[in-house]
């Protein structure tokens, strides 16, 4: 039985804040607890270390899937949401116990009393780490799977034991065409006051290593919300478009570095901001740099281009306009919205309110192809504040979240200030004012003398007219204001009746056209 979703006003329960609870004094906390249906979660004598972060229970129905681990379904709105419930603990120690029940914050039932009975696979997550904020980041913790048939209006408490941690991250094995680095970034830890380090894949062009004198022209590729650094392995699969047409004879000879789209706040979006720290300024001059060093690339900027999809997209434009002087050329799919006045479909400088529309109708988040709403704007926010420390969807490392980390100011209590109150939805218009800065669209009107003639030509976008997302109408935005510009010589494709991510152009094709932007090399 696949457990219903809402769409109505989502109730905030005040989060459970658990300090450090030695074994005797947690027969307290759970006496009211024992009433009624909960889950008691303990941490393992194995793990002596005192781990803080936001606790996760993940149920996932077992008529659905023979085994699973839950915590990879972390994350996931609209159809595909399993029923997650969530607390902040504080201090873990070995035997400490932590009761998740119907005060409890949940996603996207209401309320663990709402949960129907049956079979589900259950575990419990401690998201722990403050630099890769993932299901899967290093010094996590987590229980083994476990197989349940329960029924919340009775039947005995289900426990489970922390006894795993996620171990510490490792460098994927160098393959025939596949490089992987891992540096430490003085630039973002001197702004954490920690250490902090930039990731990278890279695919190597053929040929390589038959003359180690030639050098090479360096291709930048950023992916979807999240996708890491290792997503290189599955561009090379053994019978892949992508890897045919990078191997072939006639191919254009290049070095790409793939970014990696995880941080301390989800994807860091790989531009300077308020939250996440210099990550553009890293990128630009710490971690490419150091590519073209140790690779043999060409190291100016008429040798480099970029490229990506979804998140990737706008990031590979907003490098180049960021950064006119230091890319040659940006190649941008379904990019994230480029027009603030068509964020998805909220305008961020003119509405008041994120969830409901100036008639009072629920904003969608996503859509089918037919045009049939997938999800709210509610609906997907209730479950980014499901996995937010606190309650909030601002520290949830998922889209919302990372978006406003990037997009918006740094409050007084170190945390992103929110662009909207995370129970109504209702605009904070204060903070609009740091969102502009990010707007690709008002950014170009603002600058227009400066980068006009840095940017002619340099500029390629591709987006499907049913996008998903609802990202086509920045788009086209953004494609209002350059027409009236056409010196700038940019190009801007729709496909019809196309959703997220289409792209108007082959892996091949891509390759061709950036090595005309590169002549002579």
């Amino acid at each position: 039985m696949i457990p219903r979703t809402i769409n109505r006003r989502f109730r905030k329960v005040p989060s459970v804040f658990f300090t450090v609870l030695a074994a005797a004094s947690c027969s307290v906390l759970g006496v009211q607890a024992q009433q009624k249906f909960h889950f008691e979660i303990t941490v393992d004598q194995s793990l002596s270390a005192q781990p803080s972060g936001r606790l996760l229970v993940v149920l996932v129905p077992s008529d659905t899937v023979s085994r699973v681990e839950p915590r990879r379904f972390v994350g996931v709105a609209g159809r595909g949401a399993v029923p997650v419930f969530s607390v902040d603990a504080v201090g873990l120690v070995p035997r400490a116990r932590i009761i998740i029940d119907e005060t409890s914050e949940s996603f996207p039932l209401e309320s663990l009393s709402d949960l129907p009975a049956g079979e589900y696979w259950v575990q419990a997550l401690v998201i722990t780490n403050a630099d890769l904020r993932r299901p899967d980041a290093p010094g996590n913790i987590y229980s083994e799977p476990l197989l349940v048939s329960l029924d919340p209006s009775e039947g005995p408490p289900v426990h489970l034991s922390l006894t795993r941690l996620v171990s510490d991250e490792e460098l994927p094995t160098d393959e025939e065409y596949l490089r992987f680095v891992k540096i430490h970034s003085e630039l973002l830890s001197r702004f954490h006051g920690r250490p902090i380090y930039l990731r990278g894949g890279l695919i190597l062009p053929l040929g390589y290593g038959q003359d180690p004198s030639r050098r090479y022209p360096l291709r930048v590729r950023i992916g979807g919300f999240g996708e890491r650094y290792t997503a290189v392995r599955s561009m090379m699969r053994p019978g892949s478009p992508f890897r045919a047409a990078w191997l072939a004879n006639s191919a254009p000879r290049m070095l790409l570095l793939h970014l990696d789209g995880a941080g301390p706040y989800g994807d860091p979006y790989q531009v300077n901001s308020a939250n996440n720290g210099p990550y553009g300024d890293a990128v630009t001059e710490e971690l490419i740099p150091y590519v073209e060093r140790v690779f043999r690339g060409i190291g100016k900027p008429e040798a480099r281009v970029l490229d990506g999809s979804s998140t990737g997209g706008w990031v590979a434009l907003a490098l180049q306009i960021f950064y006119p002087d230091t890319f040659n050329g940006a190649w941008a799919s379904c990019p994230d919205s480029v027009d603030f006045r068509a964020f998805q479909v909220i305008d961020i400088y003119g509405d008041d309110n994120a969830y409901l529309d100036e008639k009072g109708r629920e904003r969608p988040s996503a859509r089918n192809s037919d045009g049939s709403v997938r999800f709210t704007m509610r609906h997907e926010l209730q479950m980014e504040n499901v996995l937010g420390s606190g309650g909030s969807w601002t520290v949830s490392g998922q889209q919302w979240g990372a978006w406003n980390a990037t997009y918006g100011p740094r409050g007084k209590d170190g945390r992103p200030v929110p662009l909207w109150d995370e129970d109504t939805g209702r605009i904070n218009h204060s903070v609009t004012d740091h969102w502009e800065r990010y707007d690709l669209r008002l950014t170009l009107e603002r600058d227009w003398d400066h980068l006009a003639l840095l940017l002619r030509g340099k500029l390629n976008i591709w987006v499907g007219e049913v996008d998903d997302y609802y990202l086509d109408g920045a788009v086209r935005r953004l494609d209002t204001f350059l027409g009236r510009r056409p010196s700038i010589d940019a190009r801007i494709v729709y496909g019809a009746d196309r959703g997220h991510c289409w792209t108007g152009i082959s892996d091949a094709q891509m390759l061709a056209e950036m090595s005309r932007r590169m002549p002579g090399y």
